[in-house]
């Protein structure tokens, strides 16, 4: 068998190279902070300070993990900020895929109607303070149910999931419905099981929102027990930021940097979430691609 060798004329050439210096360049950009603030993290106290520590870690301590793992009422946030990524991405989920698949009926009447309601919220939005005393007079100030509910479905998110609904095969729905199938069980045993890329990509990006949330976290709650730890990093980064005094006060007590505090803390808080990566990336890139073709 031979094989024929493809030519690639200059112009292509050039093309490729660019392509590939961009992703390089691109990577390095995006890696490199996070490559910086693990090794500070876990790097020697004096290193640090001479700022030696450009891109490996130098020497190994790992008190300021130990500092920040100690802050009170870590262990309590970082439970909240679990309860709320899971419950609250299965919950948007459902509501999204709810809301989704009806709008991919065409024969559902309501169904221009539904889609400029839904719509309206991407142009105008209500505004912080009104915002702020509709969930005051719900009494879903400080409780968790406020914080599941307040960005509980987002539009956009709809959108895509209907386009998907709208892709699968008709020929599917018209048999189950010719052996009796209702739409809710075609809803169930059949649309579901078959967006498995699209609903890990959109569940993904809620998860990944809800983890990273703490504008609206720290205006809804002011009771510690069920502030996120996203919360409680702010408030370390705010107590680490002492003046030059403090600082080699808080070296010679405790061996650590304000600023080795506040990248452990950043360590801490991002690694969970970069974990889940590589075991949804195959769903992701469906769902990513999915998401950009369709309109």
């Amino acid at each position: 068998m031979f094989k024929t060798k493809k030519r690639v004329d200059a112009s292509d050439a050039i093309y490729f190279v660019f392509i590939y210096l961009f992703i390089i360049v691109t990577c390095i950009v995006m890696l490199y902070p996070f490559i910086y603030i693990l090794s500070v993290s876990i790097s020697d106290t004096d290193s640090v300070m001479r700022n030696e520590v450009l891109l490996w870690p130098k020497g190994i301590n790992l008190s300021a993990y130990e500092t920040v793992l100690n802050y009170k009422g870590m262990i309590v946030a970082y439970g909240n900020t679990i309860y709320y990524t899971v419950v609250g991405t299965f919950l948007s989920l459902l509501l999204t895929t709810l809301a989704a698949y009806p709008l991919s009926r065409k024969n559902w009447k309501l169904r221009n109607f539904a889609a400029i309601f839904l719509a309206i919220p991407l142009w105008f939005g209500g505004g912080m303070i009104p915002f702020y005393m509709v969930m005051r007079d719900l009494h879903l100030l400080n409780s968790r149910m406020g914080i599941l509910l307040y960005a509980a479905i987002s539009t956009f998110y709809i959108i895509i999931v209907r386009t998907y609904f709208e892709s699968l095969p008709k020929e599917i729905e018209e048999s189950a419905k010719i052996d009796g199938a209702s739409d809710i069980r075609i809803f169930l045993q059949m649309a579901l099981p078959l967006s498995k890329p699209v609903l890990a990509a959109i569940g993904l990006y809620y998860a990944v929102g809800k983890w990273n949330s703490f504008f609206w976290e720290l205006i809804l709650l002011s009771k510690e027990q069920f502030m996120p730890v996203q919360v409680l990093l702010v408030r370390i980064i705010r107590d680490s930021s002492f003046d030059k005094e403090m600082e080699k006060a808080l070296v010679q007590s405790s061996g650590v940097l304000p600023i080795t505090i506040q990248y452990a803390a950043i360590v801490i808080t991002a690694l969970p979430i970069i974990m889940a990566y590589p075991f949804l990336q195959k769903y992701f890139v469906k769902g990513v691609m999915i998401g950009a073709v369709k309109s």
